[in-house]
């Protein structure tokens, strides 16, 4: 005779195995995706953050730039005292242009080094 048992179920033990194939796809597929959203999620609080620091950036830029314009508007009046208003106009706007040139030049430095950076 056969010494092999028959299999007393095999409808059973088929559709357990069929129904844990179902579930194995399901719980991947839906893992998958839980992933993208948590990846997602993370990329929209990176951007968030980035675009409100680049606004408190820009305020604090901006709210420089206004003092600035008032401290030379000062240095302008103090300076009409000992000179005329055309010379002291062309003495502050030569001491921007300089200042300027010399951070643009670092700036543009600093930007060259990070590109072409090997």
């Amino acid at each position: 005779m056969n010494n092999r048992e028959p299999d007393r179920f095999p409808a059973i033990q088929r559709e357990s195995f069929t129904e844990l194939l179902g579930q194995l796809a399901s719980n991947s597929a839906t893992m998958v995706h839980n992933e993208i959203e948590l990846v997602i999620q993370g990329f929209r609080e990176k951007v968030r953050s980035v675009c409100l620091g680049g606004l408190i950036f820009v305020t604090g830029a901006l709210t420089i730039f206004a003092a600035l314009i008032f401290f030379c508007a000062a240095l302008f009046v103090k300076l009409t005292s000992y000179m005329t208003p055309f010379i002291a106009a062309l003495a502050i706007g030569g001491v921007l242009v300089s200042s300027g040139i010399v951070i643009v030049f670092i700036g543009y430095r600093q930007l060259e080094k990070s590109i072409f950076e090997k």
